[in-house]
Formats: C-alpha cells, sequence, structure tokens
C-alpha cells in the first residue's frame, strides 16, 4: 500500500461485511459501490486530519492491539426504545420496549467533532429511530455535513407522521435500510409483533415514491430469513417490486446478542444452514426480471481463527456507541449491559486507545475470542481440543446468560 499512487490508497475497497454462500453477492450501499467511493474521496479531500488518519488506517496491519489511528467508522444507538417487538429481537424482553434515554443531539455532536477519523456511521441500534423524531434527522443532516457517509435502519412505521419520510430522504441520509419479514399480514405480523402491515407497506410505497420524484435512490429492503417467512421468499420479492424498492438484501443470520438465551430461541427458528444455492439463484434470477438487485448475508462463513485475515474487522477500526453513551463490542451485541468497553462521557478517543480495548483486540488476535463473539466465528477452524477462553474479567466484559 506504501507505494500505491495516493487516489488508490484513499479509495481502497468497500467492506462488504459479509461473504455468504461462497460466491454468491452480498449486499452492497445505495445505490452502488461507486457512489459511495466517490462519497469517500469527496470526505477525505475536505478534512486534511481525516485523510491523515485514513492513510495511516489503510497502511497499518489492522491487526494489532495497539492501532495509531482512530476509527473510521461508529455505529451510533439514538435511540434503545422499539415500538415493535419482534420475535428474534432481545428488545421484547424490555419493559415497555425500552432500554435506555436517548442519546442527545448535543452528545452526538460532540462526538462526531471529536473523531475526526470517521469516514461512515450507522445511526440506530437495538430501537426504532424515528421515535426521536426531530433530533434523529437533526443528526443525520450534522453527520452529512461532515461529509460522512450515512446508513441507518427502520422500520417504517412511522414515516407517515410529520412529513418523517420526507425528512428522511431530505436529511442527505445516503442509505435507508426498511425491514421488512414477512409478504402478507399473517406472517409479517406474527413475526414483527405490533406492527400493522398495511401500514408499513403503504410507508415504503410513500418513500420510495418520494425518492424517485427526486431523482435519488435510498431505499433498501432487508429481510431475516427464518422459519416463519422462509416459504415466501419468492413472494418477498414480488412485494419488494409492489413497494418501488431496487435493492434488497436476505440476511440468513439470526444473532445471539452475546447470550445463551438468544442463541437457543433462534437457533430453533433459523434455516441459514439448510438454505441453498439454488434457492439464492432464483430468487436473484426473479429480482433482476423485477429490476431489483437481491444480495444475501451471512457473517458466520466470514470469519474464523485460523488466520488474522479471517478475524472479525470491528476491534480494529468500528465500535458501536448506545443511546446511554457506553462502547459496546459490536452492532450483533448491541447491548451494553451484555458487553461494555467504557464509556464516552467525556471522550471516546480515551476508550479507543485504552487497556480494555486493546486486551480486547489482543483476545482476538490470540485465538481466545470472547464469549460474547463466538457466534460469529465458525469455531471449527480452531485445531481439535484447544478450547476457548473468555477475555479476562478486567476488561470488564459483562456476560449475562438469561435464564
Amino acid at each position: 500500500m506504501n507505494n500505491m499512487p495516493t487516489a488508490i490508497a484513499l479509495e481502497g475497497e468497500y467492506n462488504d461485511d459479509g461473504a455468504p454462500l461462497g460466491t454468491l453477492p452480498a449486499p452492497e450501499p445505495v445505490p452502488d459501490v461507486h457512489t459511495y467511493l466517490r462519497e469517500r474521496r469527496i470526505a477525505l479531500s475536505r478534512s486534511p486530519a481525516r485523510l491523515k488518519n485514513y492513510i495511516t488506517f489503510m497502511r497499518s496491519a489492522r491487526r494489532s492491539a495497539d492501532v495509531n489511528y482512530l476509527p473510521i467508522r461508529l455505529d451510533f444507538e439514538n435511540v434503545s426504545r422499539c415500538n415493535f417487538a419482534c420475535t428474534m429481537c432481545i428488545v421484547s424482553e424490555w419493559k415497555k420496549g425500552t432500554r435506555a434515554a436517548d442519546m442527545s443531539f448535543e452528545d452526538f455532536r460532540r462526538l462526531i467533532d471529536e473523531q475526526y477519523g470517521l469516514v461512515e456511521i450507522k445511526i440506530q441500534g437495538l430501537g426504532e429511530p424515528t421515535l426521536q423524531r426531530d433530533p434523529y434527522f437533526q443528526m443525520i443532516r450534522y453527520a452529512r455535513s461532515k461529509n460522512i457517509w450515512v446508513r441507518t435502519t427502520t422500520n417504517a412505521s412511522l414515516l407517515h407522521l410529520a412529513d418523517n419520510y420526507r425528512k428522511l430522504v431530505d436529511s442527505g441520509v445516503n442509505e435507508i435500510q426498511i425491514s421488512i419479514d414477512g409478504a402478507d399480514k399473517e406472517t409479517f405480523e406474527s413475526i414483527r409483533r405490533q406492527s400493522v402491515f398495511e401500514r408499513v407497506v403503504s410507508n415504503c410505497k410513500l418513500i420510495n415514491r418520494y425518492c424517485e420524484s427526486k431523482g435519488v435512490e435510498r431505499t433498501k429492503m432487508w429481510t431475516v430469513v427464518q422459519k416463519g417467512n422462509r416459504h415466501q421468499l419468492s413472494q418477498l420479492v414480488d412485494l419488494s417490486h409492489e413497494m418501488g424498492f431496487k435493492s434488497m438484501g436476505f440476511s440468513l443470520n439470526l444473532v445471539d446478542f452475546g447470550t445463551n438465551r438468544w442463541r437457543e430461541i433462534n437457533d430453533g427458528v433459523t434455516v441459514e444452514d439448510s438454505f441453498t444455492r439454488r434457492e439464492a439463484d432464483d430468487l436473484m434470477a426473479k429480482g433482476a426480471k423485477l429490476g431489483i438487485k437481491v444480495r444475501f448475508w451471512s457473517v458466520t462463513q466470514k470469519y474464523g481463527t485460523d488466520s488474522p485475515s479471517k478475524m472479525c474487522p470491528w476491534p480494529f477500526e468500528r465500535a458501536y456507541i448506545s443511546s446511554d453513551l457506553r462502547v459496546v463490542p459490536c452492532c450483533i451485541i448491541g447491548n451494553p449491559d451484555i458487553s461494555e468497553i467504557g464509556n464516552v462521557r467525556e471522550n471516546f478517543s480515551d476508550v479507543w486507545y485504552g487497556k480494555v480495548m486493546r486486551e480486547f483486540r489482543e483476545a482476538h488476535l490470540k485465538g481466545e475470542i470472547p464469549k460474547v463473539c463466538r457466534s460469529c466465528y465458525d469455531m471449527r477452524s480452531r485445531p481439535a481440543g484447544d478450547e476457548m477462553k473468555p477475555i479476562g474479567a478486567e476488561a470488564r466484559e459483562t456476560i449475562k446468560a438469561s435464564s
């Protein structure tokens, strides 16, 4: 990388965060990778500090416990509350669907200003971001004013209220992922409990028509494949077309949020081990006929312990900040009550460069994958009899296996 032309070094490569089913295409940014990388170049060209940090990141091995760069990506959980109680989500167990208070715009702005190395963020975590109303859109606008690529996820249930669909698109957000887990009312509402299927469908049409009127592509439909909707995958492609999507992703993973309880629950409904290449090919072919990019995501086929290059990249380039300003290892865990690296009420950089984060990285480098991280790894890559060790208590990792 050191001898590469600067323009190429800056651009880097798009990290798809998953390599599902061998050679099947993984989800791409909306509207395409070219646009994503063009925005990256703009972001780097307009901030010397960000450019210097990114060059340091790109030239590093990204496999050291002691890093000499700031993170280039962060996830911000603006709210930890939701109006749905989805069957595969830990939020469904929270009292009134709420864990903590919302992140304030002032704290968000402080973190964005402090973390000058950011080129990309996600605003959403364990919750429905539009519940926060205007501060949510204000966060997006502020990040975009810094030329940071912004991705978000919504259940689309509130887009019709107070012109939320317009506010979201007009905020300048780069990608809006909308969760759709059933092709009819019965299936959708049985999985996404407390929802109204007709309202979500109507709102998806609303935001997609608005995008079309503005001449932009911002949305992607996202389906978590499971026993309850596997029979409808082809119908979901049809529904995607009906609602005006041009891109959709099928996630083959059901996460465990770092707990034994949720591993048992979601193992009972997952279909990732039985999903076939033929099914995927049929869905992609149907999508192509309808003008929809159909892609697939599966994290467990990516990470392994037999080679540093197969390790999860999160500890070395990214983190998740909860609504109550606590640092979580990644979005798969998402809950600081399960695993917490530190808090950022004062300075995130102190956490990023600190002892706890260094020990967390070192555990990965040694193959001593923390318990909360193991569901994303193919543990079959470990030598026989090589037992996994949890990260040390000194790293303040709280592992709560709910009964």
